[in-house]
C-alpha cells in the first residue's frame, strides 16, 4: 500500500510558468476539450460536500545552476449540490512568509450551469451560462476516459500505480511518460516528461498530482486540510456588493454587448 504525506502538487505546470490563474484554468477546462492545462479541477458533483486548501509547488533548474521556486495556495470547496469554489492566488516565492494574494474566485453551479469568475480589486462578477455541462472527472486524467481506438504510441508509457492512501484517503495512482525526440524537444537530446496523479473516486478528485518536464521544470500540487463538512453557503453566492455582468452570447448571434445585470 503506497502511503505518502501531503507535500504539494495537483496541476497546472502551464498556468503556474505562464501566469494563467488556477481558477481560469479550471474554466478553460470546464468549456473546452480536456488537456493538462490546469490547476485543481474540482468536478461538480452533487452529494459528496468538503473543503480544503491546493498547495502549489513549482522548481526549475535554471542554466546558471540556481533553482527558480515558487509556490501558492488557495481554497477550494464543493457543497451537497455539486457547487464548487475554486479560487485564484498569485505565485510567490517559495521563501516568503506572506499569504499569496487572491486574484480571482471562481464558482459554478450545475443545477443553472452559470459559471461566474468574481474580481475583488473591482468588485465584478463575470458570469455566463455554459452550454454543455463540465466533466465530472478531472479532464487531465487519462486513466478515467474512455479509451480511444488510435493505435497505442510507442512514445507514450501509461502506468497504473495501484491504490494507497494520502493523509487517510483513499487513492489511485497512475503515471504517464512521454520521450520527446531530440529533434522535437529542442534540446538536442530525447526528453521524458511524466504527469502522475493520485486520484479519489470518492471525491472525484485529484488528491496529488506531479508534472516534470526537464525543461520546464517540475510542479506539485497536493489537496491538504480536507474537511468532509458542508462549506459555508456564502463561498457559492456572489456578494451583494459586485457588480454582476452577463457574459453568455445571445442566442441569436455568436457575438453581442456586454449585458450588466446590476
Amino acid at each position: 500500500m503506497f502511503s505518502i504525506r501531503c507535500l504539494a502538487m495537483i496541476a497546472i505546470m502551464v498556468a503556474l510558468a505562464s501566469g494563467l490563474p488556477v481558477a481560469k484554468a479550471q474554466d478553460a477546462a470546464m468549456s473546452s476539450p480536456p488537456a493538462f492545462g490546469g490547476g485543481v479541477f474540482v468536478t461538480p458533483i452533487p452529494g459528496a460536500p468538503f473543503s480544503a486548501v491546493a498547495e502549489q509547488e513549482m522548481a526549475q533548474l535554471l542554466k546558471d545552476g540556481t533553482w527558480f521556486k515558487r509556490k501558492t495556495s488557495a481554497l477550494i470547496a464543493r457543497d451537497s449540490q455539486g457547487r464548487i469554489h475554486n479560487e485564484s492566488h498569485e505565485v510567490i516565492p517559495t521563501s516568503s512568509a506572506q499569504d499569496p494574494v487572491l486574484f480571482s474566485t471562481h464558482i459554478y453551479d450545475p443545477n443553472t450551469r452559470l459559471n461566474t469568475f468574481l474580481n475583488p480589486h473591482t468588485h465584478i462578477a463575470r458570469q455566463r451560462t455554459l452550454t454543455h455541462p463540465p466533466s465530472t472527472e478531472p479532464p487531465s486524467n487519462w486513466a478515467q476516459q474512455e479509451s480511444d481506438t488510435h493505435p497505442p504510441n510507442p512514445n507514450i508509457r501509461e502506468e497504473d500505480l495501484g491504490p494507497g492512501s494520502l493523509d487517510g484517503i483513499d487513492v489511485h495512482g497512475y503515471r504517464r511518460t512521454i520521450t520527446i525526440s531530440e529533434k522535437a524537444s529542442g534540446t538536442g537530446r530525447p526528453v521524458m516528461v511524466t504527469d502522475e496523479y493520485w486520484y479519489s473516486e470518492e471525491l472525484r478528485i485529484n488528491i496529488l498530482t506531479k508534472h516534470n518536464d526537464p525543461r520546464t521544470g517540475e510542479l506539485t500540487v497536493t489537496v491538504t486540510r480536507l474537511n468532509r463538512d458542508e462549506p459555508d453557503a456564502e463561498l457559492f453566492e456572489i456578494p451583494s456588493d459586485y457588480k454582476l455582468v452577463d457574459m453568455t452570447p445571445p442566442e441569436t448571434e455568436s457575438r453581442g454587448p456586454v449585458r450588466v445585470i446590476h
